[in-house]
């Protein structure tokens, strides 16, 4: 099953990264402090050559700047821009102390692979791809200034340790860019293994601990429906009698269907859990689904809700035939319904939509409600998670249950905003070829 629900994002995630990253920074920038005081510069700390100034400038600069990212990152906003920013200043950082420390034929260019790190950690591969093309695209203009003289070296560094002739110089421009480029491609693909794998670890983890409520509300579910049910029947067949009777009043009648609609909701309720807790496997043959659409909304117009919210059907009146568990497939459509109605507002209108193409069958359900909340968008279809007081939370989780089983027929759920307002559940079934008729279910649902 593919479920597509828009708006997702991972800020969280990424603000978690920053914070990490800007630590590792802070750390980096010290030690290169003492590397380049002690080596590059050869301890010359108590003079404070032009080259030292240049670097203590610069990683004065970076510390400056780490402290304005905490402050950005406190606020929660714009972390993307933040982190392709601290890519840029990261290597304009690296490329003056190239710079100061051998131009062409600095040893400091590895500094431009670990940015290529960084922002595979941070944004994964476009990270890795856009720091690489960041340091390479400065590297190649330090490259081109040093050799042209648009840019003298440090008057105190010694010029045996600059490159001056072209071979050199394109040389260690082609290394140090291909250094730089399979850094960056390794660091980016690892960052999207990791992403994808981490992606499917939550998800099975998710996916476990479900199968393991699962089974408990499997075994409270089996010992529960029959002795449920029983007095569910005694108490809808009494309430029927009783609106028969000629001696109640209004108010009295008007009693009996509130017990009698409550009665049903607990009834679809047990009939949620058992259809959640033990699944039977699909049995995909050619169904007429436009005859099990009209089935449904005509079901649905009996409902407890059937009075203020019309329920309408759009779509062919002919046979229109798609590959799937008849009966399953009715319960989807009718938990969709049902979702609708109780997302619906007084005199709104759902609109169950039939649509055929030329390999495949839409089932629309269209609602005018609220629509799907920000916050909810990735667990609406988790059991037991509801954003109603009166609601289980079982009837999307059965019908995400149904599509996964699904699958294997080229079935797809997919989730997207109502045209004017609300949400639309769009189920995808693969279309079948005319041959002979097989009649949807008529068994409740």
């Amino acid at each position: 099953m593919q479920l597509g629900v828009a708006g997702r994002g991972d800020d969280s995630g990424l603000a978690s990264r920053l914070a990490w990253v800007a630590a590792l920074r802070l750390g980096m920038l010290v030690l290169l402090l003492i590397a380049v005081g002690s080596l590059y510069l050869r301890g010359a700390l108590l003079r404070y050559p032009f080259s030292l100034r240049i670097v203590f400038a610069t990683l004065g600069g970076a510390f400056a700047l780490a402290a304005a990212y905490a402050v950005v990152l406190r606020r929660g906003r714009n972390l993307s821009t933040l982190a392709y920013t601290q890519i840029v200043l990261d290597q304009l950082t690296w490329t003056v102390v190239v710079w100061v420390t051998g131009g062409v034929t600095s040893g400091a260019t590895s500094f431009y692979g670990l940015s290529c790190l960084v922002g595979a950690i941070l944004v994964g591969l476009p990270g890795a791809i856009f720091a690489s093309a960041t340091g390479l695209a400065l590297y190649t203009a330090l490259c081109a200034s040093l050799y042209f003289g648009w840019l003298r070296q440090p008057h105190d560094q010694a010029s045996a340790a600059y490159a001056s002739e072209v071979s050199d110089v394109v040389y260690s421009l082609l290394v140090n860019s291909l250094g730089v480029v399979v850094v960056a491609l390794l660091a980016g693909y690892l960052a999207e293994r990791l992403r994808i794998t981490g992606g499917a670890l939550a998800l099975a983890t998710r996916r476990a601990v479900d199968a393991e409520r699962l089974a408990v509300l499997g075994r409270i579910a089996a010992g529960l429906a029959h002795e449920i049910r029983n007095p569910l029947g005694s108490i809808r067949g009494s309430t029927e009698l009783l609106r028969e009777s000629s001696e109640l009043c209004g108010e009295d009648k008007h009693l009996c269907e509130i017990i009698h609609r409550e009665a049903s909701r607990l009834n679809h309720l047990v009939d949620d859990m058992m259809n959640l807790a033990k699944p039977r496997a699909p049995h995909p043959e050619s169904v007429d689904v436009g005859a099990l659409a009209r089935e449904v909304v005509l079901l649905a117009t009996h409902a407890e809700r059937g009075s203020d919210v019309a329920v309408v059907y759009e779509g062919p009146e002919g046979v229109v035939r798609a590959r799937c568990d008849g009966a399953q497939m009715r319960q989807v459509l009718w938990n969709l319904v049902r979702n609708a109605l109780q997302a619906s507002p007084h005199g709104a209108q759902v609109e169950v939509r039939v649509e055929r193409t030329a390999k495949e069958v839409v089932l629309a359900v269209d609602d005018h409600g609220p629509g799907i909340a920000p916050e909810g968008r990735d667990r609406i279809f988790d059991p037991f998670f509801t954003t109603r007081s009166h609601g289980a939370g079982i009837g999307l989780a059965v019908v995400r249950r149904v599509m996964d089983d699904h699958a294997s027929v080229g079935a797809r759920l997919e989730v997207v905003s109502a045209a004017e307002g609300g949400a639309s559940f769009r189920v995808t079934l693969r279309g079948s070829e005319a041959g002979s008729s097989i009649r949807p279910p008529r068994h409740g649902g």
